[in-house]
């Protein structure tokens, strides 16, 4: 049984829901899986005693939450000395064009570059639109945003748009690779695409 830590940085819910379809994933497969907030971090919890680390983050008005980025430099030696996979969620990887996958690669790359952190997996995956969690500017905003773009206006009511089988693929891929010992360190973009201007 191998142990594998998810942690995540979700600003409205949509990344923590990935984090623990994950989890399910690695459960069904025999192994433990435990999920983190970075937000919430227990004080006796220690990357060390995982066999392998995922770190998953939102994509909100177009930044990486400062808490995933914050982990990941604190953990960065640990993560580096063990298998090791980043998610990512965002509206930009729900509608696949030219211009939203290079907003994904970018943020990507943006996130390697802060964090120095080159991941040996790479996932990307659809966020969604809770117009129920934003506040009223935001909220106009996001209307404003998805009117030029995707279409859903109507705020009084939510937008998921995760595909479930691009998420349990990928955490079937990395276990995989983990079982087998095989992880390449080469940060490839996996099932899911790559990361836009906000998600949960």
């Amino acid at each position: 049984m191998i142990s594998f830590l998810v942690a995540y940085g979700s600003k409205e819910g949509q990344t923590e829901k990935i984090a623990e379809r994950i989890v399910a994933v690695l459960d069904g497969r025999g192994h433990e899986a435990t999920a983190v907030s970075v937000a919430d971090v227990p004080t006796d919890l220690s990357v060390e005693d995982f066999d392998a680390v995922l770190v998953g983050s939102s994509i909100h008005m177009g930044k990486h939450g400062t808490k995933v980025h914050r982990f990941v430099r604190e953990h960065r030696e640990a993560l580096e000395t063990r298998p090791n996979a980043f998610f990512q969620v965002s509206l930009s990887s729900a509608f696949p064009s030219k211009e939203s996958d290079a907003h994904v690669a970018e943020y990507i790359e943006e996130f390697v570059e802060k964090t120095g952190w080159e991941p040996d997996r790479i996932g990307a995956f659809g966020g969604a639109l809770r117009y129920s969690k934003y506040g009223f500017f935001t909220r106009m905003i996001m209307k404003r945003i998805t009117q030029e773009t995707i279409g859903e206006t109507d705020t009084s009511q939510d937008y998921e748009y995760t595909d479930w089988d691009e998420v349990e693929a990928f955490a079937t891929d990395f276990a995989a690779l983990v079982e087998a010992g095989d992880v390449a360190v080469d940060g490839d973009v996996a099932a899911g695409g790559e990361p836009e201007e906000t998600s949960v």
